[in-house]
C-alpha cells in the first residue's frame, strides 16, 4: 500500500521536469498540490483535508487546460464550462464507485455532505480565489510582490483552508 503511495509521489516529482511552462498556474504549485494528496492519503489525514487538495489540483488542471486552449486558439462556445466540466466529471463521478464517496460515516455532520465532496468544493474555490487575486494584482501593479508568489499565493491559502478544517473535524 505504501509502496503504491510513494510511487505515485515519484511520478508526481518526476514529471516536474517534463512540464512546460503555462500562464496559467505554474506547474511547481500544480507538483505541491499532487504532492499534498499523495502525502495526506499516506498519513492518513481526514477526508476533507485530502478533498481540499484534490479540488485545488482539479482547479489547476482546468485553469492549465483553459489556458492551453486559448495559447492554441481553440476556442469554442461554453469551452472554459466544458473544460472544468470535464475535470470534474472525471474526478468527482468515479469516486463513490472506489468507495471513496458517500459513505454516510465520513458525512460532515453540520451540512450533511460527504467531507472529500465538501473538501473538493472548498478546495476548487479556494486555489481558483488565490490564483484570481494574484492575476489582479500583477495586473494592477505590473509584477510580483516577491518571487514565487504565484505559487505562494494558492499553497499557502491551501494550507490554511486545510489547517481549519483539521480543527473543524478534529474536535
Amino acid at each position: 500500500m505504501h509502496n503504491k503511495y510513494l510511487g505515485t509521489f515519484l511520478i508526481t516529482a518526476l514529471s516536474l521536469f517534463f512540464a512546460k511552462s503555462a500562464a496559467a498556474v505554474c506547474p511547481i504549485c500544480t507538483l505541491a498540490v499532487g504532492a499534498g494528496v499523495g502525502l495526506s492519503r499516506y498519513l492518513g489525514v481526514d477526508d476533507a483535508v485530502i478533498g481540499i487538495w484534490v479540488g485545488a489540483l482539479t482547479a489547476s488542471m482546468s485553469m492549465w487546460t483553459i489556458n492551453w486552449l486559448d495559447g492554441k486558439k481553440w476556442q469554442f462556445p461554453w469551452y472554459k464550462e466544458a473544460t472544468t466540466a470535464i475535470y470534474y466529471a472525471l474526478v468527482v463521478l468515479p469516486l463513490p464507485f472506489m468507495g471513496l464517496f458517500g459513505h454516510p460515516l465520513v458525512a460532515f455532520e453540520s451540512l450533511g455532505i460527504d467531507k472529500l465532496l465538501l473538501g473538493v468544493i472548498c478546495g476548487s474555490l479556494v486555489f481558483w480565489l488565490a490564483a484570481s487575486a494574484y492575476d489582479a494584482y500583477k495586473k494592477h501593479y505590473g509584477k510580483a510582490l516577491f518571487p514565487f508568489q504565484k505559487v505562494a499565493m494558492p499553497v499557502s491559502s491551501l494550507v490554511l483552508l486545510s489547517l481549519v478544517f483539521y480543527f473543524l473535524t478534529n474536535n
